[in-house]
């Protein structure tokens, strides 16, 4: 099977095969419409007042969506995604880190997102509760049915379902404005809670700060460097955005922050199971995806349909077994320390490659790169001690940590060797 076949796993995405704005933008919109940062909206909306959480929304979300179009320049000037740009960061075996940590956060979704569809049209429907497994099962390899075909089949499959989604929230807006009375109304119920401002930025960068580590997949597909920071912010920046205030109008309104819940409650029972199918299914796609891809990196291999079907059959199980919900408080803990990869690759980049990445199928790299993963471990505890914007404090050491030791390490490590 050809590099072509299976959306070049290993090397970088030649230009004949990179796509316009329209096409990368749904793809990454797709993957932004998200039920899990609607919850993080619904914790929201009650802390702050009505001008408050809209300023919260305005800067969580452009603080998140320009660390992930900084990274999205990275993959479209390189071709290459993030776990490939770890080989540069942290060497040939060391690079296994990322892999494993953006690789298990993703099956770790994917079992979430499986389970929340089962348990979800159960409920929803009169369907029998011993229904529950089987529907994991269907599914959990269902989904995953765009993901093979690659990033054609994301596509395709994104330019039904992110306009028929907005089409269905915006209907939902307009029916909460009214039943509520109005924006002055609904400015009146926000308010009451004890959440600081600085910990209401780290809950929203938090939502999705590793899908914005990932977003890499597709954004090196962009035809241009604009194209690739344009269709990112559009992604993390307005559509987690929306995803965010979604959740917090929901439950001002209705103490219902997912918006199929907000939509039954409306009355649209019919238009909710179409908004919760087509908002899980965008969302698993892309994040099996993730997976296939950080697993061919770990596994050396091209042969990214098989990893992606065994990353669907191993996310199956982990949601039969139950075992989401062991594994969403750790996922979301994942949140501090994966932003530091991105400041080690953003510095790898710009300060030590100077903007231009060596051929890296021509390339010599050391097992190890011990700046990088030295620098990677300075990000992850300044985001974990940090009081103040995690994420940030993570990416901004992480950044600071490589930029130096890169230049005091020995150089046989320090830079790769062209062949």
């Amino acid at each position: 099977m050809s590099s072509q076949d299976d959306d070049y796993p290993l090397s970088a995405v030649p230009a004949s095969q990179r796509k316009g704005l329209l096409s990368t933008s749904v793809v990454l919109l797709g993957f932004t419409f998200f039920t899990a940062t609607m919850w993080a909206g619904g914790n929201l909306g009650t802390a702050f007042s009505f001008p408050d959480l809209l300023l919260v929304i305005l800067v969580g979300n452009l603080l998140l969506g320009a660390y992930a179009a900084a990274l999205a320049f990275i993959a479209c000037r390189s071709g290459l995604n993030t776990v490939l740009m770890g080989r540069y960061c942290f060497g040939e075996k060391g690079s296994k880190l990322s892999d494993c940590l953006l690789g298990f956060t993703q099956i770790g979704w994917y079992a979430w997102g499986t389970a929340t569809i089962a348990i979800a049209l159960v409920r929803m429907t009169p369907l029998p509760a011993w229904l529950e497994l089987p529907l994991m099962v269907v599914f959990g390899f269902g989904f995953c049915l765009t993901a093979l075909v690659g990033y054609r089949g994301l596509d395709w499959l994104s330019r039904f379902a992110v306009p028929a989604m907005l089409l269905f929230i915006g209907v939902s807006l307009y029916q909460g404005l009214v039943d509520v009375g109005g924006l002055t109304a609904l400015s009146e119920r926000a308010g009451g809670g004890d959440m600081g401002f600085a910990a209401a930025i780290t809950v929203v960068i938090g939502t999705f700060v590793s899908g914005g580590t990932m977003a890499t997949n597709w954004s090196r597909f962009a035809r241009s460097g604009r194209v690739a920071v344009l269709a990112t912010l559009a992604a993390f920046f307005l559509g987690n955005g929306l995803m965010v205030l979604v959740g917090a109008v929901g439950t001002l309104i209705y103490q219902q922050s997912d918006i199929v819940d907000v939509m039954i409650t409306q009355g649209f029972v019919v238009l909710a199971l179409l908004m919760l199918f087509l908002n899980i299914w965008t969302t698993q796609d892309n994040t099996i995806y993730n997976f296939s891809v950080a697993g061919c990196n770990l596994l050396r291999t091209e042969r990214r349909r098989l990893v992606t079907l065994s990353g669907a059959a191993i996310g199956t199980l982990l949601a039969v077994f139950g075992m989401y919900d062991l594994l969403v408080p750790f996922l979301i803990l994942l949140g501090t320390f994966l932003p530091p990869l991105g400041g080690v690759i953003m510095a790898d980049f710009w300060v030590r490659f100077r903007g231009r990445y060596p051929d890296l199928e021509r390339t010599e790299l050391p097992a190890f790169q011990w700046s990088g993963l030295c620098a990677y471990g300075i990000g992850a505890l300044a985001a974990w001690a940090s009081p103040v914007l995690p994420p940030v404090v993570g990416v901004a050491a992480a950044f600071a940590a490589h930029a130096l030791l890169s230049r005091w390490w020995p150089a046989r490590d320090a830079l790769a060797r062209a062949r």
